[in-house]
Order: C-alpha cells, then structure tokens, then sequence
C-alpha cells in the first residue's frame, strides 16, 4: 500500500501544478453539526485522500508554567487511544497502508492522514485517526519516556548556538506574551498526566476543530469524513480572539557562548495572519531579505561586505501578531559591523521603499514560482488548512497572484513604516567568543 501511494506521487504533483496553473482551486466549506468548520477540495485524477485536523491547542493555549503541555499532548496521541496501546497503533498504520503525521506550533496543533481513497483503506485510517483524536488514553509509562525525552534534548538544544538564539529572540520579542513562553527543563518536568488530560478535554474539542481535506472523495464522502472525526469530541466554545503583543523599547542581547561565529537575530512583533498590508509585506520582504542572493541584504551584508555567507529576513504572522525577523552568522570579531550595515539597509528601505526594477523582478519570481507551492497533495493540503485555521478568504489560492502584481512601491514603503519601527527592534547575539578570542591571540575554548 505505502509503494503504491509512492507511485502516484510524482504524477500528482505534475497533475496539481497543472491544474494550479490552468483553472481556480474550488474549496468547498461548511460546518458539521458538532460546530467543527470543513475545507474541502476535490480531485479525481489519484486515488489518495488527504486529511488534516486542526485544532486551537497550540503553545499559546497553555497555562502559565506549563510550557511544553501542548507539544507533549499532541505527541501523546499516538502512544495509545480507545482499547489499542503503541504497538497495535502502529501496525494499524502499517496495515492499511497510511501515514499519519501532524505537528504543533504556538497557534495550532495538527494531525494528519494520508490514505488511499478505496473505501476499505479509508474507512478504516479514518476510524484509526478519530480514534486517536477523540480517545487517547496518555499511558503513564508513554508520559514518563516522553517528559524524559523532552527535557534531555532540551537540554542538548541549549548547548547550540542556534537554539538559545530562537529561545532568546522570542522571550525578547514576546516578553509578556504567549508566544515568548517557551519549555524549560522545570516547566517539563512538572507535567503530569492530569495536565494532558485536562488539556485535551479543553482544546481537543468540535468547536476548536478545523479540518481540510484534499482528494479523490465527494463531497458526501467527505462530510462522513468530517463528522466522523468529530462526532465524539466535546462541542466546546468557540475560541476567543487573542490578544497582540506590544512591541517593547528595543535593546540589545549578548548572550555568551564559544563559537567563534555570532549568531543573531533582529526584529519585532510584525503582523498576523488577514492583515490587509499582507501582500506590500511579502513582496516589500522578498526585496529586503527574503529572496536569497537577489535581496538587498545579501548584497550589502554578503557580496559588498563579505560578512555573512547568508543574511535573510522573513514576517511569520500567525493568529496573534507574529515576529518580523533579520538573521545571519557572522564571525565575533565583525558581528558590530554587520549589524550596522543591516541597520543602514533597513533604514534606507524604510525611508524610501525599493526601486521599480527591484518590485518588478520580485512580483515575476513571486508570481511564476507560486505553481511550485502547489505541486503536491500535500502542500494543497498545507494551504487548505492555513485558509481554514486562519479564516482566509476561500479566494485566497485564486487571487494569490493578483494582489501580488497589485503591489506598489508606495504600499510597500507605507506597509513597512507601519510595522516595522527601528525604536522597537531587539536584537540578540549569541556567541562569537571563540573568534574575538582569537582576534586578541587568546585560545578558544
């Protein structure tokens, strides 16, 4: 079963960029009975379902000192459900030939299926997924291994410089907020199995539920689909909209470490996910920094200066404001010179925005790579559930290229200066001991 799904995947990618290209991508919605909203989008050509179940159970949904709850609940779910424990989840899987996966961030927790669309394959992964969704049984063996797990490659992460500088960057961007609450060995070790119960029984619920389906099913089909993944979770309460960060007087972080490379990040809250200066946003970023070697920054800090071999900038808006960020590594000794030129570039792009030849080269990339963001089942999928999780408009694939060629220089400029404020900028360093060391002919340890 598994080779067969493999099979078919080269030909439906080639299949859904075609069909991306030539005709709209029709995405059925409605809400089930259980008050759980659906997306639905039907496509004959393979014989595959995909199922994605999106739930309001993220790291911002959990309490104060129980950072780490939400990731260890959603890894929990396949450890044991119903009346069938680890093992007897994972041969289930093996036997009908499906693959579940899914994940957890700071707005969501996720979980995903893909199954051939034969009825016996897919009634059958379907009932195993709403097993798991609806009935997990959080053994208290599985809750001791993972919470261990957890804490020990925690503990790995805090020696990489990489790692304490996402730690350190959103504690600093996020300090009286959700999202800057991130797991500590302390928070970990206190979880216990009544917290996931709990948090389950809270945010595990019909109300809170999202679900994006892509393939070759009806729409009756996937109605069945919808309600059977629901029908026994708890209704619950629609949830409420959350608060926004507000962006903190900037400063700068140096945290100590013996790498010889510093590694930093710059930036502040920027937007969340419906905000209208959206698109100025993303084709304003891919001039900045988020078009590799054709961006500003890249040229001014990499190819003028030599002082990063890659410099991006990116906006990750998610439910609440998300972070705008600038990253590179640069050597110690050179991190201050770096960090003035990526200043003097965003500063002259917030005072003049980019150049018409620079917008016009960004909307062609922009617009000619965006067949490649639906090249496959799953990423349709991935798209289908940001529009559902996010309440985006249906529209939003069919007019992704428009608002893009829309975009103007003056909506750019007048986007960015209402974002992005150099007063609020935090900017944390991590490490390059090892190199000033070595710059004074000191050792490095």
């Amino acid at each position: 079963m598994i080779s067969q799904c493999k099979r078919v995947g080269a030909a439906l990618a080639l299949t859904l960029a075609t069909l991306s290209a030539q005709a709209g991508v029709t995405i059925q919605n409605w809400t089930t009975a259980q008050g759980s909203r659906v997306y639905f989008v039907e496509s004959r050509s393979l014989p595959i379902v995909d199922v994605q179940v999106d739930f309001r159970a993220g790291g911002a949904e959990v309490p104060a000192g129980k950072a780490g709850l939400a990731g260890l609940a959603r890894g929990l779910l396949d450890a044991g459900a119903g009346n069938l424990d680890e093992d007897a989840i994972a041969n289930r899987v093996a036997d009908l030939g499906a693959q579940i996966g899914g994940g957890v961030d700071m707005d969501r927790a996720s979980v995903s299926l893909r199954t051939l669309s034969s009825p016996a394959e897919r009634d059958g992964a379907v009932d195993l997924l709403a097993t798991l969704i609806q009935q997990p049984t959080f053994p208290a063996a599985a809750v001791e291994r993972e919470k261990a797990r957890s804490i020990a490659g925690l503990k790995e992460s805090d020696t990489q410089p990489d790692a304490i500088l996402s730690r350190r960057f959103a504690a600093a961007v996020f300090p009286d907020h959700p999202y800057g609450r991130l797991p500590s060995v302390d928070t970990l070790a206190s979880l216990t199995r009544d917290d996931l119960v709990d948090f389950h029984r809270r945010h595990y619920t019909a109300a809170a539920a999202v679900i994006s389906i892509v393939g070759d099913v009806s729409r009756g089909e996937a109605e069945a689909i919808a309600t059977r993944l629901t029908a026994s979770l708890p209704v619950g309460q629609a949830p409420a909209q959350p608060v926004d960060a507000l962006p903190a007087a900037g400063q700068t972080i140096r945290v100590p470490h013996p790498s010889a490379q510093a590694h930093i990040a710059v930036g502040q809250p920027g937007i969340r996910r419906g905000d209208p200066d959206f698109f100025p946003l993303v084709v304003g970023n891919y001039i900045l920094g988020g078009g590799g070697f054709v961006s500003r920054l890249t040229r001014e800090v990499r190819e003028k200066r030599g002082y990063a071999y890659s410099v991006y900038s990116y906006f990750s808006p998610q439910r609440s404001v998300g972070p705008f960020q600038i990253g590179l590594q640069t050597k110690g000794s050179q991190a201050d010179d770096a960090l003035k030129v990526v200043a003097e570039t965003l500063g002259s792009f917030l005072k003049d925005g980019p150049t018409e030849s620079e917008l016009k080269a960004a909307k062609e990339n922009l617009i000619n790579g965006f067949a490649l963001r639906l090249d496959s089942n799953r990423k349709m999928l991935e798209h289908v559930a940001v529009i559902g999780s996010y309440g985006l408009p249906l529209d939003y694939l069919d007019t992704y290229r428009a608002k893009v060629s829309a975009v103007t220089v003056a909506q750019i400029r007048d986007a960015f200066r209402r974002h992005i404020s150099p007063e609020h900028l935090m900017t944390v360093v991590v490490g390059g001991e090892g190199d000033k060391a070595a710059a004074r002919g000191g050792v490095s340890r």
